[in-house]
């Protein structure tokens, strides 16, 4: 209880008990008033004039101390502030955010800014100014809460400039309600935007080569830092170009390495269940000999061809029964043999005066880093620091192997399924009906 409402109580009851005692003085007095309760009255006017000054000032002086104390918790709410401030923009600890102001933040998740097979991104605004980008996971992780919470702290301490910042989470766990990771963001969004050809838009975006071959080296040296400069190992199982953003300056960040899978240092592989993107799963996926780093590698080099041709990977060209499917790094490695190199970059780059010139010799060092990573063999494959130091020329590329390329056959098409009806199969992700075909769809689809 308030000292002001304990003081006024006991003046209350003080006050009531002296107009009781002289109520009954009086009664007892009767008209005669004797020099004795004269006396009385007075002591107790001035007891009640007293009491009220008394309850006067301590009314005054609760009110100074609660004023006081308003002033503590603003500026405790001050220092509160800037401490969040620090631990998020300096300290890069991530913080726990709450649902409803990441629910205030993103207009109650309207502004939707990309969509994956699990999860979506919504762009946000924190009080403070800071875009955000919030990735709503709709699927439950395979871990637990306490695993969530552990590896999130792993990933938010993460620091380098290649990589996209974890700035924080929200998740009540045993709720059953979505998880959500709080990411800066990355205005010119993702290298697929930039890369590949969008018909439906009237400015279609093109990146120059320059660009192209900083990104790839960009993408790189994040991977490498993930690989071997982290405390854990972090694998990221999902490098792709929609998880490579650009900034203003067009500089590289990998993006969505977050909960991906944390190794130790003693561990060689690790085992996880299938996942990922079709198109860039390495072929130890489908052999379930257990995943590593070199998995990262496998994805980062059927970038590089991506990056280098303007295309998927794997794309179906033609219409009606004449269709049929396009293998790009098939047609890389026969390019190469042929000395036709000048043949598989992007069109556009050699057609358009924003593409700038294509430096041949980056070509060659950019399919021969790609030729190296995505060999079946994974111990075949460089780490992602020798890749760093061969896009820089630290040290000389030497021409890869021969690899056979497997993923070709198990991109077989049976003569009762038409390349049409397969594409809309892997898109709808109804798997074929056919043995062989059925093994490629989920060696491609990762379902």
């Amino acid at each position: 209880m308030e000292a002001g409402k304990k003081s006024k109580i006991i003046g209350a009851i003080v006050i009531i008990t002296l107009l009781c005692i002289i109520i009954t003085v009086r009664v007892l007095e009767g008209r005669h008033k004797s020099r004795s309760y004269f006396i009385l009255l007075g002591v107790c006017i001035v007891s009640i004039v007293g009491t009220l000054l008394w309850v006067y000032f301590q009314h005054g002086s609760a009110r100074r101390m609660l004023e006081h104390r308003s002033i503590l918790d603003n500026n405790s709410h001050q220092l509160v502030r800037v401490e969040y401030s620090f631990l998020r923009k300096v300290a890069g600890v991530p913080l726990k955010f709450h649902y409803k102001d990441l629910e205030e933040a993103t207009d109650n998740f309207e502004a939707l800014i990309g969509r994956g097979a699990s999860a979506s991104v919504f762009k946000g605004l924190l009080e403070d100014g800071t875009e955000i980008a919030v990735k709503r996971i709709e699927r439950g992780f395979e871990q637990g809460d306490k695993e969530f919470l552990s590896e999130v702290a792993a990933i938010g301490s993460v620091h380098h400039v290649n990589l996209v910042r974890l700035l924080g989470y929200s998740s009540v766990p045993g709720s059953g309600s979505p998880r959500l990771l709080v990411y800066e963001y990355i205005h010119n969004k993702a290298l697929s935007d930039w890369i590949f050809p969008n018909p439906s838009k009237r400015n279609p975006k093109l990146l120059p080569w320059e660009v192209r071959y900083r990104v790839a080296i960009d993408v790189a040296k994040g991977l490498a830092y993930l690989h071997h400069d982290c405390r854990s190992r972090i694998v990221h199982l999902d490098v792709k170009p929609e998880n490579i953003l650009l900034d203003y300056n067009f500089r590289a960040l990998v993006a969505d390495f977050g909960l991906a899978k944390l190794m130790g240092k003693d561990e060689s592989r690790i085992y996880t269940t299938l996942r990922g993107t079709r198109g860039y799963l390495a072929p130890e996926w489908l052999l379930q000999n257990g995943i590593s780093e070199k998995s990262d590698i496998y994805s980062y080099g059927m970038v590089l061809f991506e990056i280098i041709g303007g295309r998927r990977n794997v794309q179906l060209q033609g219409q009606g029964k004449s269709s049929q499917w396009s293998y790009f790094p098939k047609i890389v490695v026969e390019k190469l043999k042929q000395g036709k190199l000048m043949e598989i970059v992007d069109p556009r780059l050699l057609t358009s005066e924003e593409g700038g010139s294509v430096d041949e010799n980056e070509l060659r060092t950019l399919v021969h880093v790609a030729l190296w990573c995505v060999q079946e063999e994974h111990q075949l494959r460089p780490t992602m620091a020798r890749v760093v130091d061969m896009l820089e020329r630290r040290i000389k590329v030497e021409t890869p192997p021969d690899t056979e390329m497997i993923i070709i056959d198990l991109l077989c098409i049976d003569q009762d399924e038409t390349p049409t009806v397969v594409a809309h199969q892997m898109e709808t992700g109804v798997p074929p009906q056919s043995g062989a075909c059925t093994f490629a769809f989920t060696c491609i689809s990762g379902r």
